[in-house]
C-alpha cells in the first residue's frame, strides 16, 4: 500500500492522477491468446491465465489471435482496433514471433531485421502516442528436445530483435524466452510434456485425436507461463511507467530472468 501511494503521489507532483483502474492489453499469438470451451479445450494460451496475477484494480483485455504474426495482426486491423481504445494510465504487453517465423506464407512472414523490427517499434511508439505504456516480451520458447536431451532453439534472430527493438526505444522488455525455456529444462524432456497440449485419442472432445504439441501451452504451462510473465513485470517495478502496474500483481514468489532497461 506504501507503494502504491508514494507512485501516486510522483504522478500528482508530475501533473497527473494516477488511473483508478488499470487495463492490460495484450497482443500476440496463440501461445498469448484466450482459448474457447475450456472444459473440453485443453489448450490454452498464457494470456488466458495472466488475470489471476492482478489484483482487482487491474483488468486484462486479452487481443491475441491464433495464427497472427506482427504483419497479419496489423493487416487485419486488430492492432487499429486496440489502438483506438488505449487510455493514459493502460499497458499494451506485445509477444509475436512465431508466426513471424512463417517464411512460407507471404501474409504473415516478416524479416526480422526490418519487418518484425519495424513492426514492433510501431506497437511501441503508437501506444505511447496514446498514454499508454507498452511492455515488450520475447516470445516463448518450443519445447523442441532433440535426441540427445538438448533444448534447441527454434526463434532464431526474433527474441533478440525484440530485445534490441525495446532497448532502442527505451520500452521496458521481459525476456520470456529465457524465462519459459529455464521453466522447461527445470522439468526435463518428459516432465515438460505436462507444460504442452499432449492428449491421448479421444481424451478432449476438441481433438479427439492424440496430440503431441511442443508449442502450445497446457491449462498448467499456461498459468506456469503466466506467473512467470506477472513476476517479470513485478520485477521492473523501478522502470520508468511500469510501477504503478508492479504494485498491482499477486500471488508470485521467487527470482525470474528479467532484463531491465
Amino acid at each position: 500500500m506504501r507503494t502504491v501511494l508514494c507512485l501516486a503521489a510522483v504522478a500528482l507532483l508530475a501533473g497527473f492522477a494516477p488511473p483508478a483502474h488499470i487495463t492490460v492489453w495484450m497482443i500476440g499469438d496463440s501461445t498469448m491468446a484466450n482459448k474457447p470451451d475450456p472444459d473440453h479445450n485443453p489448450e490454452r494460451g498464457w494470456g488466458q491465465a495472466l488475470p489471476q496475477f492482478f489484483d482487482s484494480g487491474v483488468t486484462v483485455e486479452n487481443h491475441a489471435v491464433n495464427g497472427r504474426s506482427t504483419k497479419s495482426f496489423i493487416a487485419e486491423g486488430r492492432w487499429d482496433s486496440v489502438r483506438t481504445r488505449l487510455r493514459p494510465g493502460d499497458y499494451v504487453f506485445i509477444e509475436f514471433g512465431h508466426n513471424d517465423e512463417k517464411i512460407e506464407d507471404s501474409t504473415r512472414y516478416t524479416n526480422p531485421y526490418t519487418g518484425y523490427h519495424r513492426n514492433l517499434a510501431r506497437f511501441v511508439t503508437e501506444t505511447r502516442a496514446r498514454g499508454a505504456t507498452p511492455v515488450v516480451f520475447s516470445p516463448i520458447v518450443r519445447r523442441h528436445f532433440n535426441a540427445h536431451g538438448v533444448l534447441e532453439d527454434t526463434h532464431g534472430a526474433y527474441p533478440w530483435v525484440a530485445r534490441e527493438t525495446a532497448r532502442d526505444l527505451g520500452a521496458p522488455f521481459v525476456d520470456l524466452l529465457q524465462l519459459t525455456e529455464d521453466l522447461v529444462l527445470r522439468a526435463g524432456p518428459e516432465g515438460s510434456k505436462a507444460l504442452y497440449v499432449y492428449t491421448t485419442e479421444g481424451q478432449f472432445p476438441a481433438f479427439p485425436q492424440a496430440r503431441a504439441d511442443d508449442t502450445h501451452l497446457s491449462p498448467r504451462g499456461a498459468a506456469e507461463v503466466a506467473r512467470l510473465a506477472a513476476q517479470a513485470v513485478q520485477q521492473l517495478r523501478g522502470t520508468a511507467g511500469v510501477g504503478l502496474l508492479a504494485a498491482h500483481v499477486v500471488g508470485v514468489s521467487g527470482a525470474s530472468g528479467v532484463a531491465h532497461q
